[in-house]
């Protein structure tokens, strides 16, 4: 008679609360784990004295990591260009040799926001600095009735109605303190952001799957792409690929 050793079991309960995917799902596992590392290792490094704060990141970690990699592991609508990395817990998808989204039209892209703004929309910036260009994920949180004017949860206000579709960064104590929710609030380095131009972009599947694989571009050739935040990670899960004008959830 066999039996199961007491550490395997505890191993598998790890990742198998709640009814979720569990350790028999290797993907699943080896997902996680590539997560936790590179969280762990972004709190381990992040300048803040407030320990009640650090304290909430650490216990929303198994939510979001599990989510995410819930998502990965069982995700049948991406489009077939965009690939799971399960041994770093990613995207990957080939690169293009320019960034996507510097020819935009900026009265189409106006346009877009304006027919299509809406609560918790997961849109892509244009970010370019010293080191270079790449998109993010970011989404929208507040919006005047008319549109004129949206808020990105990270990245702040843009003047839709003036075409002010792109901008400089605001402050150090501006960028600090312009996230709303608890993860974004201490992953964004002001440092990272201090001297750099975003640009609104209107969302196509070729620039949220760069955005989504953190591709990264030097002002002469593509460059390795660097790794999405955790947050970063969770809205990739939130975009609706069927149409990309609506939140996964609400389609």
């Amino acid at each position: 008679m066999t039996s199961e050793k007491p550490s395997s079991r505890s191993q598998a309960g790890f990742f198998s609360e709640s009814g979720e995917l569990g350790g028999s799902h290797a993907q699943f596992t080896e997902i996680c784990t590539a997560l936790y590392e590179r969280e762990l290792l972004t709190l381990a490094h992040l300048n803040t004295n407030n320990a009640s704060m650090l304290k909430r990141r650490m216990g929303g970690l198994p939510y979001h990591i599990r989510s995410v990699a819930r998502y990965m592991v069982t995700q049948l609508q991406l489009p077939p260009t965009l690939k799971v990395d399960t041994h770093n817990g990613s995207w990957f998808c080939k690169q293009p040799s320019k960034c996507p989204g510097l020819t935009q039209d900026n009265e189409k892209c106006v346009q877009w926001f304006k027919k299509n703004t809406d609560y918790g929309l997961v849109v892509p910036v244009l970010v370019q600095s010293i080191e270079g260009l790449t998109i993010e994920l970011d989404s929208i949180d507040m919006f005047r009735e008319s549109k004129d004017r949206i808020h990105l949860n990270k990245h702040g206000w843009f003047d839709i109605g003036e075409g002010q579709l792109t901008k400089k960064c605001a402050t150090q104590d501006t960028i600090i303190t312009q996230p709303i929710d608890e993860i974004s609030k201490s992953v964004f380095s002001s440092c990272q952001l201090s001297s750099t131009t975003l640009t609104l972009l209107k969302p196509t599947k070729a620039i949220i799957s760069s955005a989504c694989c953190g591709h990264m571009w030097n002002y002469k050739s593509k460059t390795s792409p660097r790794s999405l935040s955790l947050r970063e990670m969770r809205l990739s899960t939130q975009v609706n690929w069927k149409n990309l004008t609506s939140t996964r959830n609400k389609q």
